[in-house]
């Protein structure tokens, strides 16, 4: 169970950071917000799970500001 949910998180979190990439192409500052925060919680909850995710610190601070 652990392993699929860890594989989970991390497909999500690829998705997300695609979708970031395309609301900043398309200069949508809504969509950049909302990604920015998706990606922050989605490293937060694989923490809470012990699970690393690889990201920036700009990344898990999204969500913070």
């Amino acid at each position: 169970m652990t392993a699929m949910f860890d594989q989970e998180l991390r497909e999500q979190l690829a998705r997300a950071r695609k979708e970031l990439a395309a609301a900043r192409a398309e200069g949508d500052a809504d969509g950049v917000q909302a990604y920015e925060g998706r990606i922050a919680g989605l490293i937060r909850l694989a923490a809470q799970h012990g699970i690393t995710l690889p990201h920036s610190a700009d990344e898990e601070e999204q969500d913070l500001r």
